[in-house]
């Protein structure tokens, strides 16, 4: 008997067991007296987790009197996996009072939790209790530990925890590459890539998955495709992972020709690489391009994700055409996704963008679930349209459903203020951000509020908040105020704004011009005539205008 049940788990282990197997194998092992027993038991909650009834998981876990580690990982693993991360460390502390004592796989997956959970406390406590446990040099244990703190940004803790064991398998290795690149840190990665290599250790996908992370700056585009050679000589660039990291490393070195080379290389491209080519056009700003490779992408048969209909969603948003954004939105309510948090927030804001603010609204309406990206969103879509009683209502609203605003709440308010010209408000509203939410103001909030005051003719005062800023106001603030002096026609302040602008960006004609035209307003020919000359003697030319109506033809 104890046999043929042992098979027939073992079986089912190895195959895509539905919840409803799960629940007949459970009632047969209850049926034959077996529950009790640790080893049943931990196989069921296991295929349980799998199938996501937790519920059922845990009841099991609490009637089984006998636990093993065995068991005790499984559900903490549960927990871990759907996010539940409380539970999983409820029950880990709840362990530590038994006789069953955590393994390395018990530390793994709480060392995993804190991770996902960015929780530091927690990650340094587990560290503890690893080495109290006699496991600090363990694998195991020690690779959870240097890709929990390598998540976390704590490079400089993950790399004591990799010197510190007497030597490293392939797995440490690639967490700590990997963290090295993920944190930016590329110059280290590196060289603990040529150590690797000089130590005889093979790199494998993974290896160079984490290396490539950390170059996604243009000016590292040749160190790139140095490494891109690498992929090349190892016989890597058929990896779907190392290509999807090569395209999007291209992709954020706006090397796009590149990116859709390694892209048009495989002969089959799975969904990981397809989002990460529209992706990087869609950032890159080619949003033609990205739109097109979705449609391509879809007649293929592929099936696009949250994360990527987000992305495509905001290149509709940019090209403010909202014809293929209702295709998308068609697209989603077929695969059942538009209730997803993430796409909704998307297409709100592409209707808001695209001139609909009121199909904006209904998305946000039927929304199940909202969180503050989404109110964000729809005050940022309603202040855009002028219906700024309409985007302050939200905010109350906001803060009655208790969601704290967030830097970018300001900043779609302050918009709103800024469209309506309400001074007073706007004001209020920069005032309430530091005093009652603790939220110090940044530069883009200094910018709304100086085109709010100097939109207002209060250009005095506007001059005065950016002399109070903590930090040193750039270009773009002076920029706000100068072109407030020009639609005031206020020369004297202008001409004080446009030298600092001067100061900072000596080679941008653009504010000598809109100086000449303040200067002209005033009838101050000379000056005007003063300005130009310097112009021409510093060999700066006004960019002439365009028009794309002879090239059309009309």
């Amino acid at each position: 008997m104890f046999l043929q049940f042992a098979s027939l788990i073992f079986e089912l282990s190895q195959s895509n067991q539905t919840l409803i197997i799960t629940k007949q194998l459970h009632a047969l092992i209850i049926r034959a007296l077996l529950f009790y027993d640790p080893f049943y038991a931990t196989r069921i909650v296991r295929f349980y987790a799998i199938n996501n009834d937790l519920q059922s998981a845990r009841k099991l876990f609490d009637k089984t009197p006998d636990r093993s580690v065995y068991l005790w990982n499984s559900m903490i693993r549960a927990y871990a996996r759907d996010h539940k991360f409380n539970h999983a460390f409820s029950l880990f502390s709840e362990m530590l009072s038994t006789e069953s004592k955590p393994d390395n796989f018990t530390f793994a997956c709480i060392l995993h939790a804190c991770s996902e959970n960015s929780d530091q406390v927690r990650l340094r406590i587990a560290h503890g209790g690893v080495i109290v446990s006699g496991l600090g040099t363990d694998f195991v244990s020690s690779s959870a530990l240097v890709t929990a703190y390598s998540k976390l940004g704590l490079v400089d803790e993950a790399y004591r925890v990799f010197c510190g064991m007497p030597e490293s398998d392939l797995v440490m290795w690639n967490s700590m590459v990997s963290g090295y690149g993920c944190g930016g840190f590329w110059d280290k990665g590196l060289e603990l890539f040529r150590r690797m290599r000089i130590t005889g250790e093979k790199p494998d996908g993974y290896t160079l998955v984490g290396l490539i992370s950390g170059f996604g700056d243009p000016n590292l585009l040749e160190i790139g495709k140095g490494i891109h050679g690498i992929c090349l000589k190892y016989g890597f660039d058929s990896n779907s992972h190392v290509a999807s990291s090569l395209v999007s490393m291209y992709s954020k070195c706006n090397c796009l020709n590149s990116a859709y080379r390694v892209f048009r290389s495989l002969s089959q491209a799975d969904l990981v690489l397809w989002s990460a080519l529209i992706t990087g056009f869609s950032h890159s700003g080619d949003s033609e391009e990205a739109l097109l490779l979705f449609r391509e992408m879809i007649i293929k048969g592929k099936r696009a994700d949250p994360i990527l209909i987000a992305s495509v969603l905001a290149a509709c948003a940019r090209l403010a055409i909202v014809k293929p954004g209702r295709e998308i939105h068609g697209y989603m309510l077929r695969c059942g996704i538009e209730l997803e948090i993430m796409v909704s927030s998307a297409l709100l804001d592409m209707y808001s963008k695209c001139g609909f603010a009121d199909l904006g609204v209904r998305v946000f309406e039927i929304m199940p679930e909202r969180n503050v990206i989404s109110y964000n969103s729809v005050i940022s879509g309603l202040g855009s349209h002028g219906l700024t009683s309409q985007a302050f209502k939200m905010f109350v609203e906001m803060l009655e459903k208790r969601f704290k605003p967030d830097e970018s709440t300001f900043s779609a308010l302050l918009s709103a203020c800024c469209h309506a010209g309400l001074v007073k408000d706007g004001q209020k509203l920069f005032r309430r951000m530091n005093d009652e939410f603790g939220i110090p103001p940044r530069v883009e909030h200094y910018v709304l509020m100086v085109k709010l005051l100097g939109m207002a003719g209060e250009l005095e005062e506007a001059y005065n908040l950016i002399q109070s800023m903590p930090e040193q106001p750039d270009s773009g603030i002076w920029g706000a105020l100068l072109s407030c002096c020009s639609v005031h026609r206020n020369s004297e302040l202008g001409e004080v704004v446009a030298y600092r602008l001067f100061e900072t960006e000596p080679e941008k004609s653009a504010y000598k011009v809109m100086l000449a035209n303040i200067y002209a307003e005033d009838g101050r020919w000379d000056d005007v005539k003063k300005l130009r000359d310097d112009m021409m003697e510093g060999g700066l030319r006004k960019t002439p205008g365009l028009s794309w109506i002879g090239d059309y033809g009309i």
